[in-house]
């Protein structure tokens, strides 16, 4: 079987950097048919790919073709090598084998073929790169070109083996398997949250207490009274449940003081929230204190909601430590169990261990309370009260975590035998935590919440998932089975297998429902994450370190794989991909660290947020001026890229459309262009050449809708009437009003308006040939370019030293929208005047940038937790693993839904009016079903 002859000599060698030949045309033989697994409408987008389209924020529609969307980074990389003809290896080496050139059985045998091609080639001279030795740049004879076609037949071994494919499906087996375990640990362990917060957790800071596999809510005065009205709380015990009954009660009224005779009972009371709070002074475990608990057991007497108790301390000072005081603690606390186990079938009994003392610091009178005799006494507290119960478990719950909380915190204490403030309140917020949580459930108070229960809507989105994935194993089957009939014949002359190879168009129908199915599964995880309980959660802990450590990380990171870019022009596809990349990057490390407490860090991440909302209009106002499409299709287009995954979100995870405020402010804003270009008069770039005039009347619409922004930016009023109008409001309320929606546009007011003016200036400029924009030039002469980029750095600068020194988070908000511009055109400039910048990219935050929309979205539910307020745990106890084990199943998440909004997007949008309008008519006839579900469910919750 014969080689292919080889490569021309005008193929650019890997080891020749891109700027030193000119364009090659690919070979020939380097192309090929598509593979019969590649689905058609594929094929299609292969070739319907535009580089103007735009979408702001560039996810669903990225860039590249469809072939290489489907095979991810490391595979489209490849695929653009075969465009550029630097596969010579692949096809030296897979030659008359038939198998490809990295598979297990031709890995040898290509090898081999290879260097007997390379034997039999006579040298020739190739013209090599400047960085080569010069006897190499002379003469390749060989070595050279063997080095690099080795280079390239590894890289097609490391891409063949490691993959987005094969990472996604290590993704899915590690889904399964964190599933499996977490699923066996509720069942071994139990499943109530309760019992963790109660008993379990470690401090994060100097002063934040995190529960074990949950998230504890912060109460505020208003909360704290909304959940106790009408309630009475009872605390029975010696000083420490004294301190503990003091800090619960400035939960609801800070202002109470610490004073009185602190041997008596003190009660406390609010009359407007009708809340009562008791403290009733039994420093032993005796009669009296039996006594007090009978009185409530009676009938005819309230008892209260709840009652904290605990004694021992005094028990082991009055007797010295005796055995004989341990004795009869134990006979006292066994007749008060049963009391105890009666008042929990209606109240809420906790029972609170003694927590362990500073020995040194104690007084002489106290040396005799040892943690030995502390430890002994609580053993016997939980034997005899988790044994009162025979048959059943015990009511009464142990409230043990301050044990933990005192272990960290004794040394602090005043005199040894009393905690300091700070843990006194960790303590009495977890005791309203365990009260409250499940009544008010707040979002970032995971800690004793049941699962909530399933709407309509979320029923009826999961029977159609189910569907469509019965739906596709059908189809699947089917397949199976007509591919089993075509199995190779034998040649009863050559003794060679034959098999005809058909190209089976694959139905748009089975395209649909294996993108719903596995659109299905992913949901299945979202809801698994951030629903069901099944996951662990935590809540965020903000340090300097948490934060910029992983900052410089992912800069090396991005510095490191870099490439030349295809075009030098001034915001090229792939310096806006990158662009959009590392600042998607930034954003999920600086929610995922809780760095908005940190104001500096959160003055130039709104900055960031500008410059997503910046690139909006730069491309889609330079996409409607050049190309002048104003079709519906390309509306459609947009809309449903953007939309499509935060509309099935809405559905699956029960929130409104407002919840991911980003995508309907990115909505509304390329609407607002399209309808400012859209409207009478139509003017475009090539009518604007014929006559300088129709850039004034492009200028006068811009002005009035700075105008418009202007006026609805101070005009509260007339903004919210406009978004309350029934539906608008149903899409752009939350909590019952529009206020988060005008204060998140109000943010970014104008900031859309000036990348819709850059996108003008710099057109006409490029127009008029006032750039130059050639590889290696600077974008001026060097006296502009130099005095250019020292106003750039200096304003960049400036910005920076100002936002660094804000002191109030709502006057920095003020002036953001004013002056977020000057730090967003300054990095525009250093980044595109110096030529040798202009013209390379990192690959790396490239193809971050081209899933930004998606790592946005997703990182709601399946990277953070409770709904962005805490960090989602796959792997307890060890935090560092966690974080990389749920980024990669988060990413390569993104990047699957990404690919299904691509194959969604060309079937349900089709570029025909007629198809595409009866589409349009489905789609509105389906919001109209959701938006009368949503109103049923209302009313059920009302």
């Amino acid at each position: 079987m014969s080689l292919p002859p080889p490569p021309p000599d005008g193929a650019r060698d890997l080891v020749t950097p891109q700027g030193s030949m000119g364009p090659v045309t690919p070979a020939p033989w380097a192309s090929g048919a598509p593979s019969p697994e590649q689905p058609l409408l594929r094929q299609k987008a292969k070739g319907e790919e535009e580089e103007g389209e735009e979408t702001g924020v560039q996810g669903a529609g990225a860039t590249g073709t469809g072939e290489q969307r489907r095979r991810g980074w490391g595979e489209a990389a490849e695929t653009a090598a075969v465009e550029e003809g630097q596969v010579e290896a692949r096809d030296a080496a897979a030659a008359g084998t038939g198998a490809p050139a990295g598979g297990a059985g031709g890995g040898r045998g290509a090898w081999r073929r290879l260097l007997a091609w390379l034997r039999r080639r006579q040298p020739q001279c190739c013209p090599c790169a400047a960085p080569l030795p010069r006897s190499a740049a002379h003469c390749c004879h060989g070595g050279t070109k063997m080095a690099a076609l080795a280079y390239n037949l590894g890289k097609r071994e490391i891409n063949h083996y490691f993959s987005v494919r094969s990472a996604k499906l290590l993704a899915l087996v590690a889904v399964l398997l964190l599933a499996a375990c977490h699923l066996a640990s509720r069942r071994y362990r139990g499943n109530d949250s309760c019992e963790y917060l109660l008993s379990s957790g470690r401090f994060l800071g100097e002063k934040v207490w995190q529960p074990h596999s949950c998230m504890m809510h912060k109460y505020k005065i208003s909360e704290a009274k909304n959940c106790l009205v009408d309630k009475h709380i009872a605390f029975i015990g010696d000083s420490r449940i004294r301190q503990l009954f003091y800090s619960f009660v400035k939960i609801i009224n800070p202002q109470f003081k610490e004073e009185g005779n602190k041997h008596e009972n003190i009660p406390f009371e609010d009359k407007i929230a009708s809340v009562k709070v008791d403290f009733l002074w039994h420093p032993e475990v005796n009669g009296s204190m039996k006594q007090c608990i009978k009185v409530w057991t009676e009938d005819s007497v309230a008892k209260p909601h709840v009652i904290v108790a605990g004694a021992a301390t005094w028990s082991i000072k009055i007797h010295n430590g005796s055995n004989e005081a341990l004795s009869q603690y134990k006979m006292n606390i066994t007749s008060i169990a049963p009391l105890l186990e009666k008042l929990a079938k209606t109240s809420d009994v906790y029972w609170v261990l003694q927590d362990p003392v500073y020995e040194d610091l104690l007084s002489e009178n106290r040396k005799m309370i040892t943690n030995e005799k502390i430890d002994a006494y609580n053993e016997a507290a939980v034997s005899i009260l988790n044994s009162s119960t025979r048959n059943s478990k015990s009511n009464v719950k142990m409230f043990s975590v301050s044990k933990l909380i005192a272990q960290e915190t004794i040394m602090e204490s005043l005199d040894g035998l009393h905690l300091p403030e700070s843990s006194r309140e960790t303590s009495a917020m977890i005791l309203m935590n365990v009260y409250c949580n499940k009544i008010l459930k707040p979002v970032d108070g995971s800690c004793c919440q049941p699962r909530p229960p399933l709407t309509l809507m979320q029923k009826l989105a999961a029977c159609f998932f189910t569907l469509s994935i019965v739906g596709y194993l059908i189809f699947y089957i089917i397949h199976r089975n007509a591919h089993r009939k075509n199995k190779p014949c034998t040649d009863l002359e050559s003794g060679e297998e034959k098999k005809n190879i058909i190209n089976t168009p694959v139905s748009p129908l089975e395209i649909l429902l294996q993108s719903f199915c596995k659109l299905g599964l992913i949901m299945a995880y979202f809801y698994m994450c951030d629903r069901a309980n099944l996951f662990m959660k935590e809540n965020k802990f903000y340090t300097h370190s948490t934060f910029f450590i992983p900052i410089i990380y992912i800069l090396v990171l991005g510095v490191f794989y870099n490439e030349n870019t295809k075009e030098t022009k001034v915001l090229n596809r792939e310096q806006t991909d990158e662009w959009k990349g590392w600042m998607q990057l930034v954003i999920l490390i600086y929610h995922i660290s809780g760095a908005s407490t940190f104001l500096p860090v959160y003055m130039h991440v709104r900055v960031l947020v500008a410059a997503y909302l910046f690139q909006t209009g730069y491309g889609h106002f330079s996409y409607f001026w050049i190309k002048g499409d104003f079709g519906i299709h390309r509306v459609c287009q947009v809309l449903f890229r953007l939309n499509f995954l935060v509309v099935v979100l809405c559905i699956v995870m029960d929130q409104p459309y407002q919840f991911y405020y980003f995508v309907p402010l990115v909505t509304v804003w390329f609407m607002v262009i399209y309808v400012t270009l859209a409207l009478w008069p139509q003017i475009i770039q090539k009518k604007a050449n014929g006559n300088c005039f129709w850039h004034f009347g492009l200028l006068l619409k811009l002005a009035f809708l700075l105008l418009c922004i202007c006026f609805l930016a101070y005009s509260q009023g007339a903004f919210e009437k406009i978004f309350s109008l029934w539906p608008l409001s149903k899409c752009f309320e939350l909590k019952g009003n529009v206020y988060e929606w005008w204060f998140r546009w109000r943010l970014d007011r104008y900031i859309v308006f000036h990348g819709m003016l850059f996108a003008f200036i710099y057109l006409a400029l490029q127009k008029r040939q006032v750039l130059s924009e050639g590889k290696g030039e600077p974008l001026f002469s060097n006296k502009i370019s130099n005095f250019l980029l020292f106003i750039s750095v200096v304003s960049f600068l400036t910005y920076s030293i100002w936002a660094s020194s804000c002191k109030n988070k709502a006057e920095c908000n003020e002036l953001h929208p004013s002056v977020s511009v000057v730090q967003i055109l300054a990095f525009i400039l250093i980044r595109n005047i110096p030529g040798c910048a202009r013209s390379v990219y990192s690959t790396f935050f490239a193809w971050f940038g081209k899933i930004s929309l998606e790592l946005f979205i997703c990182q709601y539910h399946i990277w953070l937790a409770a709904d962005t307020r805490g960090i989602l745990v796959l792997i307890p106890g060890n935090p560092m693993l966690n974080i990389i084990v749920s980024t990669f199943i988060f990413v390569c998440v993104a990047h699957e839904i990404s690919q299904i909004t691509n194959d969604l997007t060309q079937i349900i949008i089709p570029k025909d009016n007629s198809s595409l309008l009866k589409r349009l008519a489905c789609i509105a006839a389906f919001f109209c079903g959701l938006l009368i579900l949503s109103s049923i469910q209302d009313k059920s919750r009302h």
